[in-house]
């Protein structure tokens, strides 16, 4: 199979290359990148201009090339992997029109780990209930553009889908709030290199119990991508995410 990387210059597409170098089942056929310099293969500044066949795309980019990858893709009846965040309410209604055409797959984190504290946090909501509080905090390096990151919002919506979404998002505090409320807090560090890391703390009467996820490198999510890209090569329409690669 053939995978087109969209933001292939950046540092998550160059682990890509590196990572699918010696691959016997998926190779690099080009890239899009508004950097169209390297990298052994094609590189196109925009997808209109893209010329090889491929059979999947997976795009580490941002979402101001969303509309014209979406476009492309359909046209060509080709699979996406959506590794971005920051995506707004027009992007995401956008991502779900182009999933009843083609196989779209969307995550706020390709990581294994993550994926398995998704489903403990849901766990956790379930199990302690409404007489715990829930405060989500997210540390990532000083160059991440957007906050909070994608996968403290996928945190922040498993744990709570244990309350029927009833609970609102809170980014951060300031000033006389006031007590706390019925919310889900979400706070945001930025600094340094940290790659990523994410603790949902649920804190109740005279106890606490943390769940913590901590990530080394970036090639985890760059191995995640790889896995979830030839996955999806061939699968029909529809909006796929990691718990359908790993059945959990």
């Amino acid at each position: 199979m053939k995978c087109l990387i969209c933001g292939i210059n950046g540092k998550m597409g160059a682990n890509l290359v590196e990572l699918l170098k010696d691959d016997d089942t998926l190779s690099v056929a080009c890239g899009v990148d508004i950097n169209c310099n390297g990298q052994g293969v094609p590189v196109y500044r925009e997808f209109s201009a893209v010329k090889e066949k491929v059979d999947v795309i997976i795009d580490f980019s941002s979402p101001a090339v969303l509309k014209g990858e979406l476009s492309w893709a359909v046209k060509n009846s080709c699979p996406v992997v959506l590794a971005s965040t920051g995506y707004s309410a027009d992007d995401l209604t956008l991502i779900d029109e182009t999933a009843k055409k083609i196989a779209v797959f969307k995550t706020g984190n390709f990581s294994l780990g993550i994926n398995l504290l998704v489903k403990l946090v849901k766990k956790a909501a379930e199990t302690l209930g409404e007489g715990f509080d829930i405060e989500i905090v997210e540390k990532h390096h000083n160059q991440k553009v957007d906050a909070p990151s994608g996968t403290a919002l996928m945190l922040a919506e498993s744990a709570n889908s244990a309350f029927d979404g009833g609970k609102p998002f809170v980014n951060g505090r300031k000033g006389i709030v006031g007590k706390r409320g019925n919310e889900i807090g979400i706070h945001a560090v930025r600094g340094g290199t940290i790659v990523g890391e994410h603790e949902v703390m649920f804190a109740g009467e005279d106890e606490v119990i943390t769940l913590s996820h901590s990530a080394r490198s970036k090639k985890v999510f760059a191995v995640g991508a790889i896995r979830a890209a030839k996955w999806l090569a061939g699968k029909p329409a529809g909006k796929y995410d990691m718990n359908d690669v790993l059945e959990i």
